[in-house]
């Protein structure tokens, strides 16, 4: 059997197409309303201004459709290095393979951390198996020979050999692929923010059109058709039609931007909780270190003709020493031993690393005689010899030297025969240092608002010596002081009280040490509760539950298949600092789709609420003109749609801008978005009924023989026709200067530049509304006279399109100034928790400490004490809880 009999083994990806992108940008709330619009104006034979709808349609989802795909494919590129690997047995040996090779038949390796490649028949032995993606079962489920572990799932107790069964389509997971792949990604948290945003702009504008429909139909008497044509093209044109396709679109060119720096985003709304992130826990080894561990020549031994070489032979006998190693022990191990002297030995059993004993063991067997041998953790290969009490003070004191010079120890101990004697055999020295940029990293990250806590499953006192180096609090607890994982074994059992009775604890630590895969998970557990928005980052099985749990789930360089399951995101590149890094970016992104939104709420405020006061306020009739299809200002659908179309094919743009990332992690408060976004649009709506209530006073049928407020710049007086092509040119320049305006937040505009495609884009779509504007042909358009601003012959009459622009410049720069000003008010007064919230995010909270060290320490002691209690008791008293409650709330 080979793969291309069978063909490769992997499902078929899930791909959509370019066309199915197309037409879903022509699916949604906002497209619906435009072809609601498009039928009305079917339905009432006016063709012209159906079809430019129907044009404004398919052009908005041409752009949505295009920085869609193009920015889907450079992901897609980077994915394609993550291809899953195997470890099969061909040719004689084991190799590390392409697990899309595999075929039924294959010997492959089922070890803790593996995802497993195919449906598998176990040969012997047993493991315990993660099925959560199958079946939805929280608890890991034991399986031996009688059982099946399918495509899909992750070992994450045990190894054995497996034979493969079935792969590809033929798999389980295979027949249920098209079921699992029918659930559509997310936008996450910013899917309700875009959901109250759209329905406010939608209720207040649909309040609006309607109270204008009846005012139409009541107070000018107009007919039902024009006046409902009307109202559905300001509907139209006013709420935010491309709103999602933009924010989709930014999103996606944020997660171009991030493999960049050689980050795959998985989820695609973990961009925006990225920016949001404010506690990072992180992984030691491998993240914090290099993850290259050199044994040093300093080993230490306790049974008689033993020596470093010896020991490190009894070392790799507690390992598959023929087989490729397992992880970077192994890896250390397996390099530096006489694996010949190996070979001498035949592997009768073989426990392989778990995460719950910290250890590995073999059982062997050489001329007849059989023993076992072990290494792993320290204190546990401690635990296990029977003359531990004997020899702790002895290991100890090695440990604790070793640990204070930063120097990581890995234990060996055997027994004489099968029983269960062990004797420590020695301690092998060896040393894992942390990465050059680590140090700077971690202060960087502190200097945005985010704190670092080191958690690790290795010896406090490396832990501790590794704060000290890379200036981190050297404050590291242990799991004595966590609360107890619920004993159901079940997540949805752990109270939510965590935060209140654990959160102050956790701030005043560096980290934590000999954790477990539970108690990762109870540390972001209470973060959260506390009120922080957590990112962890790991690479073992044993981190998989924490990934999951955190808001951002970032699995490291070299990660296994359970980590970057679990993962939101999946590093390609080793280090803390490409962490770091996706953070600015992900602020930028969010700083984006900020500025996004501020113009998006403010252009809709400010064009429904002028046509909305101008049909109240400014009758034309008032003012000369008894033109009946003009006793109101409005315009022809062509200009309102060619606003909509030129806005939004900019907008576009907004994924390229050039942004200032936010020092602080940056949270969503939707209050001050339209308190600001208010401000703009009042102004620039003060500005639209100004001019149009000057164009309106200074028109060639009114004030005849009186010197008008045009005449007084020696400006012409205006005709009908010319009035509602200057408001045209006034509503598009000021939209687009509005802008640049909400770009910079609270910095005034010139704060800093635009980016070159956003510039561009908005100079061409200037440009085009100031050539329409000027150049417009004399004549009626949906009953509606026109004519061009420079068709003139006088020629201070040309340059009408110069003063409209200078207009328009001297109220963008009220209107940023007036903008800055209420920023200003609202820190001040901290109106809306402007201040307060951004301060929250900020400044990296650190729990008071009111005692002196020694307090503390008396304080931790106490705590395990407790902590042992409960385990002999099985739970603490009510009464215990009242004595750690004080103490929590004091820092301790």
């Amino acid at each position: 059997i080979n793969a291309e009999y069978m063909g490769r083994n992997e499902l078929p990806e899930k791909h959509t197409s370019g066309f199915i992108i197309f037409l879903r940008c022509l699916w949604g709330p906002m497209p619906i309303a435009i072809w609601i619009a498009c039928i009305i104006e079917f339905a009432l034979q006016n063709w012209p201004d159906g079809g430019i709808l129907l044009g404004i349609q398919f052009a908005n989802a041409t752009i949505g459709w295009y920085e869609t795909t193009k920015a889907g494919d450079a992901v897609a590129a980077l994915k394609k290095s993550l291809k899953p690997k195997a470890t099969v047995f061909r040719g004689g040996k084991w190799a590390v393979i392409d697990a899309g090779l595999i075929v039924p038949g294959d010997m492959v390796k089922l070890g803790s951390g593996d995802a497993v490649p195919a449906d598998c028949t176990i040969n012997e032995g047993n493991i315990e198996v993660d099925e959560a993606a199958l079946t939805g079962e929280s608890l890991p489920v034991t399986m031996d020979s009688s059982h099946m572990p399918k495509m899909g799932s992750t070992v994450v107790r045990g190894e054995v050999d497996a034979t493969v069964q079935f792969t590809g389509m033929h798999t389980f997971f295979g027949k249920t692929a098209l079921l699992l792949q029918s659930v559509e990604a997310d936008l996450g948290n910013i899917h309700y923010v875009l959901v109250k945003v759209m329905f406010v702009l939608t209720l207040l504008s649909l309040c609006l059109c309607v109270i204008v429909f009846i005012y139409l139909m009541v107070h000018y008497k107009e007919n039902f058709r024009n006046s409902l044509e009307f109202t559905v093209v300001l509907l139209v044109v006013s709420i935010p039609i491309a709103i999602e396709i933009v924010v989709t679109t930014t999103l996606a060119l944020g997660s171009k931007e991030l493999s960049k720096q050689m980050v795959i985003v998985t989820r695609l709304s973990s961009i925006e909780m990225m920016s949001a992130v404010n506690m990072l826990c992180s992984d030691k080894t491998g993240t914090l270190t290099l993850n290259k561990m050199a044994i040093q020549e300093q080993c230490h031994t306790f049974l008689p003709n033993q020596d470093r070489e010896s020991i490190l032979v009894l070392a790799a006998l507690a390992a598959r020493w023929w087989e490729p190693p397992r992880d970077a022990l192994d890896t250390m191990v397996l390099g530096a031993a006489d694996l010949k002297e190996c070979d001498k030995y035949k592997q009768l059993e073989f426990a392989p690393f778990d995460p719950k004993t910290k250890r590995t063991e073999a059982t062997l067997e050489r001329d007849g005689k059989s023993f076992k041998v072990t290494k792993g953790a320290p204190n546990v290969v401690l635990n296990l010899c029977h003359n531990a009490d004997e020899i702790r003070n002895q290991v100890e004191t090695i440990i604790t030297d070793l640990g204070k010079r930063g120097i990581r120890c890995l234990s060996v101990a055997k027994t004489n025969g099968l029983d269960d004697n062990w004797f420590m055999a020695g301690i092998i020295t060896f040393l894992d240092p942390p990465r050059p940029d680590t140090k700077s990293t971690i202060a960087k990250a502190k200097q945005y608002g985010v704190d670092v806590k080191m958690i690790t499953g290795d010896h406090q006192l490396i832990a501790k010596e590794m704060c000290r180096m890379l200036d981190m609090d050297p404050n590291i607890l242990t799991p004595e002081v966590l609360p107890k994982f619920p004993a159901s074994g079940n997540p949805k059992d752990i109270p939510n009280t965590l935060g209140d009775e654990y959160g102050d604890l956790m701030l005043s630590c560096g980290g934590f040490a000999h954790v477990y895969p539970e108690h990762k998970y109870l540390i972001v557990e209470t973060l959260r509760q506390y009120g922080f928005t957590c990112a962890m980052t790991g690479d073992g099985v044993n981190d998989a539950p924490a990934l999951k749990r955190s808001d951002v789930g970032i699995a490291v360089h070299g990660a296994t298949d359970a980590a970057r399951a679990a993962a939101d995101m999946v590093l390609t590149d080793p280090g803390l600092s490409v962490v770091v890094d996706a953070m600015l970016i992900a602020r930028g992104v969010f700083q984006r789709m900020l500025s996004f939104l501020i113009y998006r709420i403010s252009a809709t405020l400010q064009l429904v609420c002028f046509f909305f006061l101008g049909v109240f306020m400014l009758p034309t009739q008032d003012y000369g003109i008894t033109d009946p299809d003009f006793q109101f200002f409005h315009l022809p659908v062509l200009m309102f749609m060619l606003i909509t179309l030129l806005n939004d094919g900019t907008l576009m743009a907004i994924g390229y801008d050039n942004v200032r990332p936010s020092d602080r992690p940056q949270r969503w408060n939707l209050r001050v978005v339209f308190v600001v976004a208010s401000v703009l649009s009042f102004v620039a709506l003060v500005s639209s009924l100004l001019l149009l209530y000057l164009a309106l006073d200074s028109n060639e049928y009114y004030h005849i023989g009186e010197t008008n407020f045009f005449e007084r710049l020696n400006l012409p007086r205006v005709k009908q026709g010319q009035i509602v092509t200057m408001i045209y040119l006034k509503v598009s320049i000021s939209d687009f200067l509005t802008l640049f305006s909400a770009r910079t937040g609270a910095d005034f505009f010139w704060s800093y530049r635009p980016s070159m495609i956003l510039f561009v884009g908005a100079v061409m779509s200037l440009t085009i509304s100031t050539i329409v504007a000027s150049a417009w042909p004399a004549g009626k358009m949906d009953d509606i006279e026109s004519l061009g601003l420079s068709r003139s012959d006088d020629i201070n009459g040309q340059l009408m399109p110069l003063w409209v622009w200078l207009y328009c410049l001297f109220w963008w720069f009220v209107q940023d100034f007036v903008k800055v000003g209420a920023c200003k008010v609202m820190d001040r007064f901290d109106i809306f928790g402007y201040r307060t919230l951004a301060e929250a995010n900020g400044p990296i909270r650190v729990a008071p400490r009111r005692h002196s060290e020694a307090h503390l320490r008396n304080t931790e002691a106490r705590l395990r004490s407790q902590s042992r209690l409960q385990a002999s008791q099985g739970r603490l008293k009510s009464s215990d809880n009242n004595v750690q409650e004080p103490l929590l709330k004091n820092g301790h």
